[in-house]
């Protein structure tokens, strides 16, 4: 599933920094920490790899 919108997919980029142990947990705030409590790993990869040419800095729910 591609992200929707550039926040989202910036969201899942530091999640998925946390879940490698690239980051700490701690640092995340908001929608990439719901994201890493969420999602697996790949799941995660598959948002934040989107290509985000052409895609809104944000997306209203």
């Amino acid at each position: 599933m591609p992200a929707k919108s550039k926040a989202q997919q910036k969201a899942a980029g530091a999640a998925l920094s946390a879940k490698r142990g690239e980051t700490k947990k701690s640092d995340l705030k908001g929608a990439s920490k719901e994201m890493y409590e969420s999602m697996s790993e790949d799941q995660l990869e598959d948002f934040a790899s989107t290509k985000h040419k052409g895609k809104p800095e944000h997306v209203k729910k």
